[in-house]
């Protein structure tokens, strides 16, 4: 009999469903990823409106747009990988993956394959739904939009899985989550814009990990990102993607803690 040859990509997808089908067991982890994204969104939104958004070219929509989409990184793919990576790592259940066919970097990337596909779908429907219903208009410049959502997913996930190297149990993942969560919901342009921030506090908060990333969508959605702007956004979140994957590669612990 021939053996079955099996390919990375049939592997990652086989991670993928195995995960899916135990996210969907977890209500907590649904609430996460599915629900909360969805509510933030609508409760900042009296906080929107008071900020002077006409005086830098802003709309209402374009910054919920930016909001929603930011909740959905942090959420549905950053917080939720972060209670799966701990939880499969506590469950044995990554140590038993490294004795078979899948390597390192597979075995990551299908468990954090459904996270990573919720929170691209997601967000295209949070996209949507602000166009039709705030007004948000038409993207000036999608491919900065889409690059800036494949950027800010990649790194979400790569965040999560350093962040669950430090993480002891399942039930303190979301202790430990709530520093990048805090510091990104308020400094990286998800629910305040970097515009209406003050020079100096703008230009420290400009460099966080998933600020380049929102300035993409956001800029991209507006039309007022300039070249040069973009090319330096581009360049720093490529540079915290890549710092992020090494420091997965060199610190992420596949043992449980003790």
């Amino acid at each position: 009999m021939n053996a079955v040859t099996t390919t990375p990509v049939r592997r990652m997808r086989a991670l993928g469903r195995a995960e899916l089908s135990l996210l969907g067991r977890n209500r907590n982890a649904v609430v996460t990823a599915l629900f909360v994204p969805l509510a933030l969104p609508f409760s900042v939104r009296p906080a929107v409106d008071q900020l002077d958004l006409k005086g830098e070219g802003l709309s209402v929509g374009s910054v919920m747009l930016t909001a929603a989409i930011g909740f959905s990184l942090l959420f549905a793919v950053y917080s939720s990988l972060v209670s799966a990576f701990v939880a499969r790592r506590e469950e044995l259940v990554l140590k038993r993956l490294r004795t078979g066919e899948p390597g390192d970097s597979e075995i990551l990337a299908g468990t954090a394959l459904p996270a990573v596909c919720l929170g691209f779908v997601q967000s295209v429907l949070l996209a949507v739904a602000c166009v039709l219903l705030l007004d948000a208009g038409a993207p000036a410049m999608p491919q900065l939009v889409v690059l800036g959502l494949l950027f800010g997913l990649v790194l979400s996930a790569a965040l999560a899985a350093l962040t669950a190297s430090v993480t002891r149990t399942a039930e303190s993942a979301q202790v430990t989550a709530l520093p990048i969560v805090l510091v990104s919901m308020m400094g990286s342009g998800i629910i305040v814009p970097l515009q209406l921030l003050s020079d100096r506090v703008a230009d420290v908060c400009q460099f966080l990990p998933l600020s380049p990333a929102i300035r993409l969508i956001s800029g991209g959605w507006t039309g007022d990102l300039s070249g040069y702007d973009a090319l330096g956004a581009v360049l720093t979140t490529l540079a915290w993607t890549v710092l992020a994957v090494f420091a997965v590669r060199r610190w992420f612990r596949w043992e449980p803690r003790r």
